[in-house]
């Protein structure tokens, strides 16, 4: 009988969250700003969900910059997927359940771009069988349809998902 493990990519596979700082760190340090302005980037990006575009509108109008909102995207989508990790652990235990037979998959809000991005800057690529992304199949989670999407063809009896929640 054929398992299939499907996974979160960020916060689950990938630190997305040491990622962001060592963003935040850069940019604030990179503008002059200071320890106030990595705390409120770090606890505004905590805070928020879904599209990015918002996000880097308040820090433009936060921190009074002359800079597009979309021009802070686009570097931070250029610059993210250089940043993230995964622990080592993470990396064995996917090893481990290839090793006993497992097909493995990433489901993923986010753009297409950015989160193969990281998939392949983290070696994730080399592990996983599948990856489906939400800007690709235009879905997000948490809407069932983007796991049943994410099966395509294969559809195993037993799977299992990790690294989910309702809202993200």
């Amino acid at each position: 009988m054929q398992r299939l493990a499907l996974f979160d990519l960020d916060n689950t596979l990938i630190d997305r969250q040491a990622a962001f700082h060592a963003w935040a760190e850069e940019f604030v340090t990179d503008r002059g700003l200071d320890d106030k302005a990595l705390t409120w980037l770090i606890v505004t990006d905590a805070h928020t969900s879904g599209p990015r575009g918002p996000f880097f509108a308040a820090v433009r109008d936060a921190f009074t910059l002359t800079q597009a909102a979309e021009d802070l995207w686009q570097q931070y989508r250029r610059r993210m997927p250089e940043l993230v990790s995964c622990r080592a652990e993470d990396l064995d235990a996917l090893q481990q359940l290839r090793s006993a037979g497992w097909r493995i998959g990433i489901v993923t809000n986010g753009m297409t771009d950015n989160q193969q991005g990281k998939i392949r800057r983290t070696g994730l690529d080399a592990l996983i069988d599948a990856w489906c992304i939400s800007d690709e199949v235009g879905i997000r989670k948490p809407d069932p349809k983007i796991f049943r999407s994410s099966l395509n063809d294969a559809e195993p009896p037993r799977s299992t998902v990790d690294g989910w929640s309702a809202t993200t």
